[in-house]
């Protein structure tokens, strides 16, 4: 198994979610991260094939950890999804996240999901930090 930062294996602890819905982070650092999830028959909508909702979720998920793997206390800002192929009951889907652009207090990070070979989905999310950012850390690219 790869590498998972402390500050994501923390945040990892405090989620009542992942578990409930089969998503299973793989690793999270350096403003990357992996994430999978088996579309379960109770993961399906009414056409069969994996509710959209839970490919977002899993797409967010990686996103959360490649943001927090770089900068702790960080959360969703605004996101973006576009589906290109229907995940169905069985497959396996991976997300994978990496870090495009980044400030103090938020980071641009894209996230691919697929089913081996095949692009399921794409996500694009900018995140933002919670709290203040210490002084000495503060971008003014950020208008901190």
């Amino acid at each position: 198994m790869s590498s998972i930062v402390r500050p994501v294996q923390q945040m990892l602890a405090a989620d009542r979610t992942l578990s409930g819905l089969g998503i299973e982070v793989r690793s999270a650092e350096g403003g990357t991260a992996v994430a999978t999830m088996t579309v379960h028959p109770n993961a399906a909508n009414g056409h069969g094939i994996a509710h959209g909702g839970l490919i977002y979720a899993l797409a967010d998920t990686a996103f959360a950890c490649a943001a927090n793997s770089q900068a702790p206390g960080s959360a969703t800002a605004s996101a973006t999804i576009v589906y290109f192929s229907p995940a169905r009951v069985g497959e396996t889907l991976t997300a994978e996240a990496q870090t495009r652009h980044t400030t103090k207090r938020q980071s641009l990070i894209d996230v691919t999901v697929r089913c081996g070979d095949r692009v399921v989905a794409e996500y694009r999310g900018r995140s933002a930090r919670l709290g203040p950012v210490p002084a000495e850390t503060k971008d003014p690219e950020d208008g901190a």
